[in-house]
């Protein structure tokens, strides 16, 4: 599995049911599109990695375009225009047996307002003998056509190769870059800390909540190493994502987890962790992301408040309870104080999400570690363990092979996960156990 790039993004934009989510499940090799019983907007828009004749990228799949008037198409329509702007190019989806219709004509008009280059994709053009009359009409608005059938894999090799021409590799500052994104609520000092580490005021910083309405991607050298920078909106509760601009930054927030090697979560040192922040950290644990808590404003706590570390490292105990080895900095954005030590945690971390070890040593410890507690029991069987190899998966992933894999727990894998951890002192990472059946046994 490789390391996350910075990639190149194409949106894939149209009316409803016009085969958008079928490209977006044939280019990313998913069935991550499907439809939803319940209508949102939150719904409407999935991210997901994808790979053309050895280029990266991330395709994006939009709600369907209307002119309806009801308030959740009125919603989907102003949320996918602001998206439009944070991408790098489009794929415009029309309905080769329909025809050209208005909505269509309104939907190449926001296209070409997004300034960003495009390329209409006739799709369920099901013969080959059909492809120029029903493409005909497409041309008149003076930009690439291409007339396919998505079902039948008909007529995609030149939409396949507009798609490669306009993927960029990753450019040469990002290449051997550590990828770090910050996370964390509004005003907890996210920005003013991307402007420390890059040592100028590259993101306006302001008082106001809600400043940073975009994930800006930054790279940057720190002692003699390379790294890339993303800062983000602040995630609020979903209930309080008020307007259009917030609910778009809440999404590219989400992607920029996903798209990094390593989240900072901020968090205000004097007010402590929050309920919010727990649930941050809950989404960040579900992409298996290596994380480190940044707890800033340290130097106004540590004036206000006795005992302020020892006070935080309690409250962060209680609130992040599912998360106990979770590394803690403190630090003043402001003011520059504990930068080092944070840089030395990441550092440290950095290395834990890459380690590797060798299936001779893990099955030593692992004949070890198994005698160490009760097998599990799977109905009147116990569990028998053969061996455990690490994946290629980053962070460290295990696959522990046994005769009954319906019989080991969750619990059971915290515990060798656990163990795993304390063998190799890889606190502070998400360790993940996979169980298989063992073929010939």
């Amino acid at each position: 599995m490789e390391k996350n790039k910075i990639m190149t993004t194409m949106a894939v934009v149209g009316r409803p049911n016009v085969g958008k989510s079928t490209l977006f499940n044939l280019l990313s090799e998913t069935r991550k599109a499907v439809v939803k019983d319940e209508p949102g907007v939150t719904r409407d828009i999935l991210f997901e990695n994808a790979e053309l004749w050895g280029k990266h990228y991330e395709i994006i799949d939009t709600g369907g375009l209307t002119d309806a008037d009801d308030t959740i198409s009125i919603k989907i329509k102003e949320h996918v225009v602001e998206f439009l702007k944070t991408v790098d190019f489009l794929l415009v989806v029309m309905d080769g047996r329909m025809g050209l219709v208005p909505e269509d004509r309104d939907i190449i008009r926001i296209a070409k307002e997004s300034g960003k280059p495009f390329i209409i994709a006739v799709n369920k053009i099901d013969k080959v003998s059909e492809l120029d009359t029903l493409t005909a009409e497409f041309y008149q608005f003076g930009t690439d056509v291409v007339g396919c059938s998505f079902e039948q894999r008909l007529g995609l090799d030149p939409l396949l190769q507009w798609i490669y021409d306009r993927v960029e590799q990753a450019p040469p500052q990002y290449e051997d870059a550590f990828v770090l994104s910050i996370v964390g609520k509004p005003n907890v000092g996210k920005s003013s800390l991307c402007n420390r580490l890059l040592g100028q005021n590259r993101l306006l910083v302001s008082d106001i909540a809600g400043t940073t309405t975009d994930a800006v991607d930054v790279p940057f050298t720190y002692n003699d190493k390379n790294y890339v920078l993303i800062d983000t909106a602040g995630l609020r509760r979903t209930s309080r994502r008020f307007d259009d601009v917030e609910i778009i930054s809440a999404f590219k927030t989400e992607r920029s987890i996903r798209n990094s090697e390593l989240v900072l979560l901020v968090i205000d040192g004097t007010l402590g962790p929050t309920d919010q922040d727990a649930k941050i950290l809950e989404m960040i644990q579900e992409e298996h992301k290596g994380v480190v808590l940044v707890v800033n404003k340290s130097d106004i706590g540590e004036d206000e408040m006795d005992a302020y570390r020892k006070t935080v490292r309690e409250q962060v105990a209680r609130q992040f309870h599912f998360y106990t080895d979770i590394p803690i900095v403190f630090i003043s954005a402001l003011t520059g104080r504990g930068l080092g030590d944070l840089f030395k945690t990441i550092e440290d971390v950095r290395s834990k999400l890459y380690f590797r070890i060798s299936t001779r040593e893990l099955n030593d410890f692992f004949i070890e570690v198994i005698r160490q507690a009760p097998s599990p029991v799977y109905g009147t069987k116990d569990v028998k363990f053969y061996y455990l190899t690490q994946t290629q998966q980053f962070p460290p992933s295990f696959i522990a092979f046994a005769n009954h894999p319906d019989g080991v727990d969750n619990s059971y894998r915290r515990f060798l996960a656990k163990k795993i951890k304390e063998r190799w002192a890889l606190e502070g990472i998400p360790v993940r156990i996979f169980v298989m059946k063992s073929r010939g046994r």
